[in-house]
């Protein structure tokens, strides 16, 4: 069966300047369970697929992509359920993610992949049992040492997610992630769940056909704390990793996250790590009204040295 859709020609109406509209095509792949995964295409030369987080989604990441696409082709799907289009299945794990991040390396070819926060859990178990990755970037993969953090709030995240209470179900998942600045953490709740209201209905108005808005991904981050459950406390496992690694973060981020850094950076074979300063855990992606302090074409220095590195092995 021929999973090649017709492509289409699409242009980021995201960014205001003409130089910043790359085109990118539109294309899809069947995972192993049937699944389509689509994803956007752009660029030109050896292949990185790029992963993204939580409330996150194919367009978040197109800055970086852009900033990588005069010397790689570069692979942007939309990871299973965040395109709202495509249902999770009832036994969702890691492993269905892996299985799709597969289907697309062995239709590119590419051996190369960089994954973000919940991305980066998917990028370190692939790297584990796929020999066709060669070099994996992580910024921040959202991996839990020695209890560093908790996922015991999802229990409420996900009543208030069924109630219908959607602000206050982000404020949940961004408090028990610890994300935010010190002041967010000092507000009271009902003032951030205005806050939080008032920013995704501006999104919603804001938002052009193809956005996929707060409001939309808000019920998909169930399945991100579900990667990072089933993930947690086991870093021991990617002690057999073969893939070189380059480990990312920002000088912000949240002290949990940097300890899986730290963890990591200890226990992979080949590791280099990076961390940028003034970055937190958005630092990837492009600046939107979820995040406000995104620079991705900080990152972009990084990954075009570490990739490129391929291109010369």
């Amino acid at each position: 069966m021929n999973n090649v859709q017709t492509k289409k020609s699409y242009k980021d109406e995201n960014h205001s300047t003409v130089a910043s509209r790359e085109h990118f095509t539109a294309d899809f792949v069947t995972s192993k369970d049937g699944t389509r995964i689509r994803y956007r295409q752009l660029g030109h030369g050896p292949g990185v697929v790029m992963l993204h987080g939580a409330m996150e989604s194919a367009q978040s990441h197109m800055k970086l992509a852009e900033g990588l696409a005069d010397v790689f082709t570069v692979y942007l799907p939309e990871r299973r359920g965040h395109n709202l289009g495509i249902p999770f299945v009832k036994d969702y794990n890691v492993r269905k993610e892996v299985q799709d991040l597969e289907a697309l390396l062995a239709k590119t070819g590419a051996y190369n992949v960089f994954g973000v926060s919940a991305g980066g859990l998917i990028c370190l178990q692939a790297a584990l049992t796929l020999p066709a990755i060669q070099k994996v970037a992580l910024y921040e993969p959202a991996l839990i040492v020695n209890s560093s953090a908790s996922t015991a709030f999802l229990p409420r995240y996900d009543k208030e997610i069924v109630q219908g209470k959607v602000a206050a179900a982000l404020i949940t998942g961004m408090k028990g992630a610890q994300m935010g600045p010190r002041a967010f953490n000092a507000m009271p709740r009902w003032i951030l769940e205005l806050i939080t209201t008032m920013t995704m209905k501006q999104e919603e108005k804001k938002a052009k056909a193809g956005d996929v808005t707060m409001k939309m991904l808000a019920p998909t981050l169930h399945y991100d704390f579900q990667l990072v459950t089933q993930m947690a406390e086991t870093l021991k496992n990617f002690q057999g990793i073969r893939a070189e690694v380059l480990l990312l973060g920002g000088s912000k981020s949240p002290a949990w996250l940097k300890a899986g850094l730290d963890a990591l950076a200890r226990t992979l074979p080949h590791a280099q790590r990076i961390e940028f300063p003034g970055l937190d855990h958005g630092g990837s992606s492009d600046i939107s009204n979820t995040n406000r302090f995104g620079r991705p074409e900080v990152v972009t220095q990084g990954l075009r040295r570490f990739f490129g590195e391929s291109q010369n092995s």
